[in-house]
């Protein structure tokens, strides 16, 4: 029940006094609240007042509003049917077509009553010309579109034109552009970037020039923003082209009957020896990174699979700092059970080599166009077949350029292999060659050595401009003999029993190879 306060209180003619003994505002206090309404009420007529202007000069409300504006976040709610055409495909064949599009603001400028926006997905970029008309493009159209930022990802509807003023240079498509009747944003970036993306996206050539003002973007803020950095077409374009080579690696073999398998990573030893490998610790057990599928991919030989590969993570702790040499990598790694020679081997990689280049140049010719662009390049040389070289033969090559501190006997230097790369080419007009019968001294545990010459081994490296991109040879499938390398390398043989072992219950002889990815593709 209410109180005799409460009464008082809400009693007509209550007064101040009841008013402040009831807990309500004073006079001052009502006054000073009815001020602010007043002001925000002002405040409110003056933005009517300009929205009625702006209005008034558009001739009323826009009509073509529903057309542009951000769109509702995409939270899947449901499947419309739309179907977005890729601007790669939008060429000569789709003029009169209208499509609809999904990119990122590559660029954008407006004046007046026209604004210019070029789409770009991925590698591919097409102008979009907004022209004021008041039946597909408004003036509040034109105005949106300027105000989009750089790098916003947009829906764009509209029709496929020839470009009015003849082919578009500044775009991959040339010959078209879209004339738009619809814009909607889908998520709008931050309006200032890390780097512009056309900067970090420049030719080499460009910075060569004599009267070059143009700066790099540095490696680190390259890194720190890599989400950005590989947005640029080169960068887009050496990501396909990597899956690309996986590919044919994977079409030539699995033509030639192998079999693709998934060695372990985490091992109880060092898979090649030496000092180079990642030590930890497994459940309170020492243990190390592969760093090579070798043992595995010999043991599944032996195992009746007789020829197999592998596309997998290889680590390596070597601190070389060069542009070659990575602590991890993917490794292309094949092996292969044979009847009398290596050479089988080489035949193989040969043809495997051969379907990799061939293929890159006739499916993948669009990513390498736009490699060369930034990073310019000769196109590969290679012969059919593939020449090959045995390594006493490039020892005198270097001899007889004049090169010091060959070593016949031993394995040749990062500078040695580059100079015979340029010879090689010189000599015999290719990029790519094979060179065997390595010295025995410069190849791992496992090699057959050479049966006429010991000093030498069965053993061979493959090479693109001087850079070996892939090592491999016959191995050895004998148990004594294995045994015996074993620990004339250091190899503390009871971690490496069970791939011993392998060998003791009748053995395939076999060879194979292994390089890098990063490597080849570079």
């Amino acid at each position: 029940p209410p109180t005799p306060a409460d009464s008082e209180a809400s009693a007509p003619g209550g007064g101040d006094a009841a008013t402040a003994e009831s807990g309500g505002i004073s006079k001052k206090a009502a006054k000073k609240a009815a001020a602010a309404a007043e002001k925000e009420a002002k405040k409110a007529a003056k933005a009517a007042e300009v929205a009625a202007r702006e209005l008034a000069q558009q001739g009323g409300p826009d009509p073509l509003a529903d057309r542009y504006g951000d769109a509702p976040l995409i939270m899947s709610q449901a499947q419309t049917g739309t179907v977005w055409t890729h601007v790669k495909d939008v060429d000569e064949s789709k003029i009169g077509s209208t499509i609809t599009l999904r990119g990122r603001v590559h660029a954008v400028r407006g004046k007046g009553k026209s604004a210019f926006l070029v789409l770009r997905q991925q590698t591919t970029t097409v102008q979009c010309v907004f022209f004021v008309d008041d039946v597909n493009v408004s003036k509040g159209m034109v105005k949106y579109v300027s105000n989009l930022t750089k790098e916003s990802v947009v829906d764009i509807v509209g029709i496929v034109a020839k470009p009015s003023e003849g082919p578009v240079l500044s775009c991959t498509q040339t010959d078209v552009e879209m004339a738009p009747s619809s814009i909607r944003c889908i998520s709008r970036s931050v309006p200032v970037l890390p780097f512009q993306l056309e900067d970090a996206a420049r030719s080499e050539t460009a910075f060569e020039a004599e009267d070059s003002t143009y700066v790099r973007v540095g490696q680190d803020t390259r890194l720190n923003h890599r989400v950005i950095d590989l947005r640029t077409p080169a960068n887009q374009a050496i990501f396909r082209v990597q899956s690309a080579v996986c590919e044919l690696f994977r079409d030539a073999l699995r033509a030639r009957d192998f079999v693709e398998i998934h060695t372990p990573k985490l091992i109880g030893g060092a898979s090649e020896g030496g000092a180079s490998v990642f030590k930890l610790d497994y459940m309170g057990q020492p243990a190390c990174l592969a760093q090579s599928p070798q043992l595995y991919k010999q043991m599944a030989i032996e195992s009746d699979l007789e020829r197999v590969f592998e596309i997998g993570p290889v680590f390596r702790a070597e601190d070389s700092n060069t542009h070659r040499h990575l602590c991890e990598f993917t490794g292309l790694d094949m092996e292969m059970a044979i009847k009398e020679h290596y050479f089988e081997v080489l035949d193989v990689l040969d043809a495997l080599f051969l379907h990799m280049f061939d293929g890159l140049n006739e499916r993948f010719k669009h990513e390498l166009q736009v490699v060369s662009q930034q990073y310019p390049y000769e196109p590969l040389k290679y012969t059919r077949p593939t020449l090959r070289l045995e390594f006493p033969e490039g020892i005198k090559m270097l001899q007889d350029a004049g090169v010091e501190d060959v070593d016949p006997l031993g394995d040749l230097s990062t500078a040695q292999e580059r100079t015979l790369g340029e010879l090689v080419k010189q000599k015999y007009d290719t990029d790519f060659y094979i060179l065997h019968k390595y010295p025995a001294g410069a190849r791992p545990f496992y090699t057959m050595p050479d049966p006429s010459n010991p000093d030498y081994s069965n053993s061979f490296d493959i090479f693109i401009r001087g850079e070996e991109i892939i090592s491999g040879a016959q191995r050895i499938h004998d148990v004594e003999l294995l045994t015996k390398r074993a620990v004339e390398c250091g190899i503390e043989v009871h971690t490496i029993q069970a791939y011993i072992d392998a060998f003791k219950y009748g053995a395939l002889p076999h060879g194979g190879g292994g390089g890098g990815l990063e490597r080849g593709v570079m």
